[in-house]
């Protein structure tokens, strides 16, 4: 009798656990990340899309502010972000509405650029900035095949980024790229991560360019792998996985952290790693991913909240590179499982929380959604959409 009774108790405990067990797996299902970021990448449009609204049927720009709301163009940066949001929800529907956008936005972006020279309104004084530019060019190569943006992207890069490298024989900064044209000596690593995942995805992409111009393939590896080089030397903590901001015009380090930045470096290191093989890369990938989740998650477990500014789009940028490590092939097993589990922790969160259901708009707050008639900054809105985009192309756990 005991022991029939401890079958049964054994039973129903096993039971119970395999129903938690699944209630819980069924949590992390119940979204449906294709529709959700289907609705938020049209919402973007819908609110934030200029050319949208009344009277300003021209403004083939991403406003500021939701609905009018910000009219502001002294910021450049988000329209790469913005434009490549577009990329991502083309790439997953292969659809026209999202295509059309294109042709409007390459019109719109550098007529609106707030330094922009005459003689090229895609210049900016930030390098940064353009350096974002370059790597939606490139993308919109990549999704249409139309050669235009790449040679685009070759040309910025080749005539206003990379010549901001150096000098290799200054002390104590030897080399780096700069962070803002009139700016020479300050070193960031905005500017130096996304500048050599350019240099490395023009490498890759160089075969399918019908006049790549004089420069050879070999040549923006090189650079890649010399920025990169120039990035983990000055600004990464190897023993932590952190990355500190910049090399300041003194030589000293400005030692903040952004997850931005940790993303930049997981891109860089990612497609070294794709293209050598060399397995420091992927370390390198891993340790500063391990940084964000372990010790940049502290709003109960996610990260922090970001509801405007250039800080909004900070976390979006981590998540876009992210997620292209954790469908890594080659990435173990512990890894994956563990960023598998993390930035779909993030995206449930923020789906069921910090996301109007209605307006399909989100303000950075993970634990708060924006009000139906509440306006919504275009950086926070950008993350949100990034971080939906990154679940579709999530790969299943091994």
């Amino acid at each position: 009798m005991q022991r029939l009774f401890l079958f049964l108790l054994i039973s129903v405990y096993s039971i119970s656990l395999y129903a938690s067990g699944n209630e819980q797996a069924n949590t992390k299902t119940t979204i449906q990340w294709e529709k959700t970021a289907e609705g938020m990448s049209r919402a973007l449009i819908d609110h934030f899309w200029g050319a949208n609204f009344k009277g300003y049927e021209d403004r083939y720009y991403f406003n500021y502010g939701s609905d009018l709301s910000n009219m502001t163009t002294n910021h450049y940066w988000p329209q790469a972000h913005a434009m490549d949001v577009v990329v991502d929800a083309y790439m997953r529907t292969s659809s026209q509405y999202y295509l059309d956008y294109y042709p409007l936005w390459w019109k719109g972006a550098p007529k609106f650029n707030f330094s922009g020279r005459d003689e090229d309104r895609w210049w900016n004084v930030f390098v940064d900035d353009m350096e974002w530019i370059t790597l939606a060019q490139l993308r919109m190569f990549e999704s249409t095949g139309n050669e235009q943006y790449i040679n685009k992207a070759m040309q910025m890069y080749n005539d206003w980024i990379w010549p901001q490298w150096g000098p290799d024989d200054e002390a104590p900064w030897y080399g780096g790229i700069t962070w803002k044209t009139d700016v020479s000596k300050s070193k960031n690593a905005c500017s130096n991560g996304p500048a050599a995942i350019i240099a490395a995805r023009i490498y890759t992409m160089y075969d399918k360019v019908k006049n790549p111009g004089a420069k050879t393939k070999q040549a923006y590896l090189d650079e890649a792998t010399k920025i990169y080089s120039w990035l983990r030397k000055n600004l990464y903590v190897e023993a932590e996985g952190k990355v500190y901001d910049n090399m300041n015009g003194r030589g000293g380090l400005g030692k903040a952290i952004f997850t931005y930045n940790q993303g930049t470096f997981i891109g860089a290191a990612h497609e070294l790693y794709k293209i050598t093989g060399d397995k420091q890369y992927l370390e390198d990938a891993k340790k500063a991913s391990d940084y964000v989740i372990d010790h940049m998650s502290n709003n109960k477990g996610v990260l922090s909240n970001a509801t405007s500014g250039d800080g909004g789009l900070f976390h979006g940028i981590f998540f876009r590179y992210f997620v292209r490590l954790i469908n890594e092939p080659d990435l173990d097993a512990a890894s994956h499982e563990k960023y598998y589990n993390y930035i779909t922790k993030c995206a449930t969160v923020m789906a069921e929380n910090g996301l109007n259901k209605k307006t399909m708009l989100y303000g950075g707050d993970w634990w708060n959604a924006p009000g139906d008639k509440d306006p919504v900054a275009l950086t926070p809105m950008l993350s949100g959409c990034m971080l939906m985009e990154a679940m579709c192309i999530l790969k299943p756990l091994k």
